[in-house]
């Protein structure tokens, strides 16, 4: 049995439809039971990755594990998933634990979340992607009203990955040997700035999208408004000071799938109904 953690997310959907097209036993956890579309060969359990406590039905006969980082309590998860026996355990970080500095409170969240993975006993994989393309939906309110978009960090190209990518990289992972102790870091095939993705998202939706470049002290205020002042400053550092280049393309998509990663393109014609 594998357990998905995030299975109703962008990257856990795509697992989820991987793994069973693989006729393996899935289970995912969700908070409300009634607010879950999965598949109906998913087993559904319900649980809150805030609460470790909570996870003793969802990881019980379990063996692998997708877990997310970034939560509260990443110790406390991994001797949940110790005590119930799981075998192997794919976590999902990201790039800016490269070379990252932990003063800055994203990359220390990411960093924990890894120690916490790393010491717990269990075997694992750690996957570090590049930023989604699916990141592109945070554009949808604007998209409705007009065609010019404001965005932050206008100069900052990003080797946006398709969480499809994503979900193939970790079903690989979790169900064949020799990936054990390795982490990876995962991009799409080419970087791309906020106008290009733009671009990209207008082409393929016959429609003439313009980019209206965000200032900092702009992006600062909205970040802030939705994630807080502490993210806002890591975000800035990330890519106003330079801390975090995602720009790099690296081949690991297709090195463990045999297969290229996944055009913004192919990514768009995919979700273009999300768009209309």
């Amino acid at each position: 049995m594998i357990l998905i953690n995030g299975a109703t997310g962008n990257v856990g959907v795509e697992l989820t439809r991987l793994l069973v097209g693989q006729n393996q036993r899935v289970r995912a956890l969700v908070r409300d039971r009634r607010k879950s579309s999965l598949l109906p060969e998913v087993e559904i359990a319900v649980g809150d990755l805030n609460h470790p406590e909570s996870l003793g039905d969802a990881l019980a006969g379990v063996r692998r594990v997708f877990l997310l980082g970034g939560y509260p309590d990443m110790p406390g998860l991994m001797a949940q998933i110790r005590l119930a026996g799981a075998e192997h355990v794919v976590l999902l970080t990201s790039r800016s634990v490269v070379g990252g500095d932990p003063t800055n409170v994203l990359t220390a969240m990411w960093m924990g979340s890894e120690d916490a993975v790393r010491s717990s006993g269990v075997p694992w994989t750690i996957l570090r992607p590049s930023g989604f393309m699916s990141n592109a939906l945070r554009w949808l309110p604007q998209l409705r009203s007009g065609d010019v978009v404001k965005a932050p960090f206008a100069n900052v190209p990003i080797a946006v990955i398709d969480p499809f990518d994503i979900a193939a990289v970790a079903a690989v992972a979790l169900t064949a040997d020799g990936h054990s102790g390795q982490s990876y870091a995962l991009s799409g095939p080419e970087a791309l700035l906020p106008a290009e993705q733009l671009r990209v998202l207008g082409r393929e939706l016959g429609r003439n999208l313009r980019l209206e470049a965000q200032s900092d002290a702009e992006a600062r205020d909205e970040i802030s408004k939705s994630t807080g002042p502490a993210t806002a400053e890591a975000f800035l550092r990330f890519f106003v000071k330079g801390e975090f280049d995602d720009s790099k393309v690296v081949p690991t998509v297709e090195a463990i799938t045999g297969t290229k990663p996944r055009t913004l393109e192919q990514w768009v014609r995919t979700h273009a109904d999300l768009f209309r």
